[in-house]
C-alpha cells in the first residue's frame, strides 16, 4: 500500500514538471505523411546527410557495404514448399527487390540448383509503378501450389494479398485478392480462407490491428463472409490470429484462434466445424508451438501451478482429449530448461518435434520422438558455440534446414535429418573479413541489484587493455527476444577491420534465459533492463577495454528506446549514440502508431503506477537542456507503420529546441527496417559507420 501511494505521488511530481501529451508542441509530427512533417524530415535529411556523406571515408564504406549486400555468393534463405521443393526470396545487384523462386531439394543439395523464377518483384514494381517490397507468401498445404503473396508498399507492415499459382507461374484469374491492411489469413482449403481483417472501416483495435475473424469463400465479397469470432476493440497485442494444424496428408486436424489481451496475455479458442469457438483452458501467458503425432505443443511464459508445470516449460496435450474437454486440459511435460537454458525455437516435421535450446546464450538443436507416453530426445550434430536457427522444417519427412552463425565464422546452412544421421552442410558464406585476427570473449557484469548479466566482446587478438579501443555496444532487452552470436559482414569489414571493438549485452527483458529473464524487466520492473545495460557499459570501461570517449552504443526499435534512456540517464558514459527507429515518447506511445499493442511490455500511461514508472525513463520527457549529451544519430522511416516515425521526429525536434547538435535521417521508404531494398541497406550501414568513426576514432 505504501509503495502504491509513493508511486502515485511520484507520478504527480513528474507530471507537474513535464508537459502532458496535449501540451506537446510537436504532435503535428504524428501525422505520418503530413506535408509539414515530411517537409521537416526532408530539411533535416538535407542538413544531416552531407555531414556524413561528404566525409572522405563514406564512399569507401558505402562501396564495401553495397558489395556485401548485393553479393551473389550469399546463402539462399531456402524453405521447404511441398514435397521435394525449396523456395526462397533472393536479392542481388540486379534484383534489389528480389526474385521469388524455387528449385528441387536434390538440385540444391548437389550445389548447382536449377532455379525457376516465380515472381520478379523488380519487374512487378516497374510494371505497376509501385514500390513493392516482398513480405512473404502463405501457401496451401500439402503441395503449397496456391499461395497468398504479401506485397508491401514501401516496406510497411500493412500488405496487399494476391493469390498466385506456382504451377502456372501466374496470378490466379479471379482469385483471392485482399486490400492493403494488417490482415491475418489461414487456408482452410482451396476455396476457403479464415481471414482476420478490417471488414468495415474502423474495425481495428486501438493499436491498429484487425480483431474480427470470418470465413471467406472463393468468389464471395467481403459482405458475404461469415463471422466466426470477434475480439474487442480495446484488445492489445497484434490483433486476432489463427493457425490451422494439419496431419501429414494436409487434412485439417484443428483450427485455433488466438485473441490477444495485451502484448503477452492471450486467450485461445478451438474453432469447431469452422463455426463455433470454444475457449481452451490455457494460461494467458502461453504460446502455441505446433502439432505433431497427435499432440498439441505449448510453451509457458508463466507458472501453471494447478497443473504442476512452470514458467519456461514446453508441454503437450493429446489433441483428441482437447477436443473432448477443452475447458479441462491436462498438460504433459516435454522439456524443462535449466536456469542457464531457454527454449528458443520449436518446429515440427512429419513425425518429430525439433527444439532449439540456448545454454548460456549458445545454441543446440534437439530432436524428440514420441514413444508411448514420453518423448525420447537426441541432440543433432551441428556447429558448437553458435547461434542455431531452424530456417524450415518439412511436413513430408523429418528433414530440417538449419542456419548456424557466430561472430567470426561465416554463416553456414545445414540439411539435417531429425530422425538421425549426420547433418550435411549445404552452403557456407565466404569470409567477408579476415576473422583470424579476432577473438570472442564472454564476460559477466554485475547489475545494480546483484544480477549477473552476460555479454560478448569481439576484438583484435592483440587488443591492448589501456582503455583506448573504439567500442560499439549493442543490446535490445525486450519482448523475450534473445541477442545471440551473429556473423555480420558489414560489422567486420566496416568496423572491426578499421580498429573497432564490438560488444553485445544480453540484458534482462530478452529471452536469453527464458521467460524469467523477460518477466524480470516488465512494466514496473523496467529499470532492471536499463541498469543491466549501464552495468555492462561500466564493465567495459572498468576492464579497460574502452573509455567513455571511445564508447558508442546502437539499438533499434525497443533497442532505440534503450538508447534514448542511456542518453538521458548516463550521457557521461558514451560519446556516440545511434538511435534506430525508436520508441521515445513513452507517455504518448500508446496512441502513436501501433503503440497500444505493447502495453503488456511497458505498462499503460493511463494507469498511475505504470505512468509513474514510464515517466522515470521516457526519453522524450527526460530530455533536458544543459546536459553533456553527445552528438546523437537518429534514424527512422516514413513507411514505418509499427514504431511511428513521430518518436524519432519529436526526439530530434526537442534536441533542436534545447540547442543540441544531432544528426537525423528519415528514409522516406523502408518500413520498420528503415531500408526497403539492398541499396538502402548499404546506405544505412555507411552512414552509421561514418558517424561512429567521426565520434570514436577521430
Amino acid at each position: 500500500m505504501r509503495l502504491a501511494v509513493a508511486v502515485a505521488l511520484l507520478a504527480g511530481a513528474f507530471l507537474m514538471g513535464a508537459a502532458a501529451p496535449d501540451d506537446d508542441p510537436y504532435t503535428w509530427m504524428e501525422e505520418i505523411e503530413g506535408a509539414r512533417a515530411l517537409d521537416w524530415a526532408k530539411a533535416e535529411n538535407a542538413r544531416s546527410l552531407p555531414q556524413l556523406q561528404n566525409d572522405p571515408r563514406y564512399a569507401g564504406l558505402y562501396s564495401d557495404a553495397l558489395k556485401i549486400a548485393t553479393a551473389k555468393d550469399r546463402i539462399p534463405a531456402v524453405g521447404f514448399a511441398g514435397k521435394g521443393v525449396l523456395r526462397d526470396h533472393w536479392q542481388d545487384a540486379d534484383h534489389v527487390r528480389g526474385l521469388w523462386r524455387e528449385t528441387s531439394v536434390e538440385s540444391y543439395r548437389a550445389g548447382s540448383p536449377q532455379w525457376k523464377t516465380l515472381i520478379d518483384v523488380d519487374a512487378l514494381a516497374k510494371a505497376e509503378n509501385a514500390n513493392w517490397v516482398w513480405k512473404g507468401a502463405t501457401c496451401l498445404p500439402p503441395d503449397d501450389r496456391y499461395c497468398l503473396v504479401a506485397l508491401s508498399n514501401g516496406g510497411k507492415d500493412a500488405v496487399e494479398l494476391r493469390e498466385f499459382d506456382t504451377a502456372t507461374g501466374q496470378w490466379v484469374e479471379g482469385g483471392f485478392r485482399l486490400p492493403e491492411g494488417k490482415a491475418d489469413v489461414s487456408w482452410i482449403d482451396h476455396d476457403t480462407l479464415l481471414l482476420v481483417d478490417e471488414w468495415n472501416k474502423g474495425d481495428l483495435t486501438t493499436s491498429g490491428y484487425p480483431f474480427i475473424a470470418k470465413i471467406l469463400k472463393r468468389g464471395q465479397t467481403y459482405a458475404q463472409a461469415r463471422q466466426v469470432f470477434t475480439g474487442q476493440k480495446d484488445d492489445g497485442g497484434y490483433g486476432v490470429r489463427s493457425v490451422v494444424y494439419r496431419e501429414a496428408d494436409g487434412k485439417v486436424a484443428a483450427v485455433v484462434i488466438r485473441r490477444p489481451l495485451d502484448t503477452f496475455n492471450a486467450e485461445y479458442y478451438l474453432l469447431v466445424d469452422n463455426q463455433r469457438p470454444i475457449r481452451l483452458d490455457l494460461p494467458k501467458k502461453s504460446s502455441l508451438q505446433g502439432y505433431v503425432s497427435g499432440r498439441l505443443l505449448v510453451s509457458l511464459e508463466e507458472d501453471w501451478a494447478a497443473k504442476g508445470v512452470k514458467e519456461g516449460d514446453l508441454v503437450d496435450f493429446d489433441l483428441a482429449a482437447v477436443k473432448v474437454r477443452p475447458g479441462d486440459l491436462k498438460p504433459a511435460l516435454v522439456l524443462r530448461p535449466t536456469l542457464s537454458q531457454s527454449v528458443e525455437q520449436v518446429k515440427t516435421t512429419k513425425d518429430r518435434l525439433v527444439v532449439v535450446l540456448l545454454d548460456n546464450v549458445k545454441g543446440q538443436v534437439r530432436s524428440l520422438k514420441r514413444t508411448g507416453h514420453a518423448w525420447a530426445s537426441t541432440t543433432l550434430d551441428l556447429p558448437k558455440d553458435s547461434t542455431l536457427t531452424i530456417a524450415s522444417a518439412s511436413d513430408h519427412d523429418d528433414r530440417v534446414v538449419v542456419n548456424a552463425a557466430s561472430f567470426l565464422s561465416p554463416n553456414s546452412q545445414w540439411l539435417a535429418d531429425a530422425a538421425g544421421g549426420k547433418a550435411q552442410q549445404l552452403r557456407s558464406l565466404p569470409a567477408r573479413f579476415d576473422a583470424s585476427k579476432y577473438a570472442v570473449d564472454q564476460y559477466w557484469a554485475t547489475s545494480k541489484d546483484g544480477t549477473k548479466v552476460p555479454y560478448f566482446v569481439v576484438h583484435a587478438k592483440d587488443m591492448k587493455l589501456d582503455g583506448s579501443n573504439p567500442t560499439l555496444l549493442n543490446a535490445y532487452g525486450g519482448f523475450l527476444i534473445s541477442q545471440s552470436p551473429n556473423y555480420i559482414p558489414t560489422q567486420g569489414k566496416l568496423w572491426l577491420d578499421k580498429g573497432g571493438v564490438f560488444a553485445v549485452a544480453n540484458i534482462r527483458g530478452g529471452g536469453e534465459f527464458g521467460p524469467r529473464w523477460h518477466n524480470a524487466g516488465l512494466k514496473l520492473k523496467r529499470m532492471a533492463v536499463y541498469d543491466d545495460f549501464f552495468a555492462v557499459s561500466q564493465d567495459l570501461i572498468d576492464r579497460k577495454i574502452t573509455n567513455p570517449k571511445k564508447l558508442g552504443i546502437v539499438g533499434g526499435s525497443n533497442g532505440g528506446l534503450l538508447m534514448g534512456v542511456a542518453l538521458t540517464k548516463h550521457p557521461e558514459l558514451y560519446n556516440a549514440v545511434i538511435i534506430q527507429v525508436p520508441l521515445f515518447d513513452m507517455i504518448a506511445y500508446d496512441h502513436i502508431g501501433a503503440g497500444a499493442s505493447w502495453i503488456g511490455e511497458y505498462g499503460d500511461p493511463k494507469v498511475p503506477e505504470e505512468r509513474a514508472m514510464l515517466m522515470t525513463y521516457s526519453p522524450y520527457q527526460n530530455l533536458k537542456p544543459g546536459q553533456p549529451y553527445p552528438r546523437v544519430f537518429i534514424e527512422t522511416s516514413t513507411k514505418d507503420d509499427r514504431v511511428h516515425p513521430a518518436h524519432a521526429r519529436k526526439a530530434a525536434a526537442r534536441l533542436k529546441e534545447y540547442g543540441y547538435d544531432y544528426l537525423y535521417w528519415e528514409n522516406i521508404d523502408g518500413g520498420h527496417a528503415a531500408a526497403a531494398n539492398l541499396n538502402e541497406r548499404a546506405t544505412r550501414a555507411a552512414l552509421e559507420y561514418t558517424y561512429l568513426m567521426q565520434r570514436l576514432m577521430d
